[in-house]
């Protein structure tokens, strides 16, 4: 997903907060979701760097790239909220 599609969601999250269909999203639970975010990546790492076969090397090294990928869209949000 773009930052257009997240664009998106977050006008349909906003028009649903308006609704009163949705509860209001806080900085810190942005934050706290960074936090993990950046501790899975720091744990896909090592097991990149510790792993012995090219096929999960490269299997953890997908998965890191979809983690980075959720920590930017993380921090847009946190700097949308902002």
């Amino acid at each position: 997903m773009g930052l257009k599609k997240l664009a998106a969601k977050v006008d349909e999250y906003n028009d649903r907060l308006e609704g009163g269909k949705a509860s209001k999203i806080k900085p810190s639970h942005v934050e706290k979701v960074l936090e993990k975010l950046q501790k899975k990546s720091d744990e896909l790492e090592a097991e990149i760097a510790s792993a012995t076969s090219a096929e999960k090397k490269a299997r953890l090294e997908r998965k890191l790239g979809i983690a980075k990928t959720h920590l930017e869209r993380a921090d847009w949000l946190l700097k949308e909220l902002s």
